[in-house]
């Protein structure tokens, strides 16, 4: 892909970016299925998929390669965190 094509399209479909975005906010697959009005089947298969594109084992990889590729941006306070997205 050129390094144009590449920033004008996003790795993530939206509802995998907000599986992540909950999954970073240490949300279990529970939560986030009742959050999201899915099952949890659904919200595992949405992480599996993503770590799949992203050729890594983990769900933690997972999040540390969205984060270089520009996918998910962590921001921090002293009182909470939270992810900022371009999506």
């Amino acid at each position: 892909m050129k390094g144009s094509d590449h920033k004008n399209k996003f790795l993530l479909t939206n509802r995998e970016r907000e599986v992540f975005e909950l999954l970073v906010r240490d949300k279990t697959t529970r939560d986030i299925a009742q959050q999201l009005f899915i099952s949890e089947k659904t919200v595992r298969n949405h992480i599996s998929n993503v770590m799949q594109k992203l050729n890594v084992k983990g769900r933690s990889q997972a999040v540390v390669e969205l984060i270089k590729l520009g996918e998910l941006k962590i921001c921090s306070h002293p009182a909470w965190t939270w992810i900022v997205t371009d999506g």
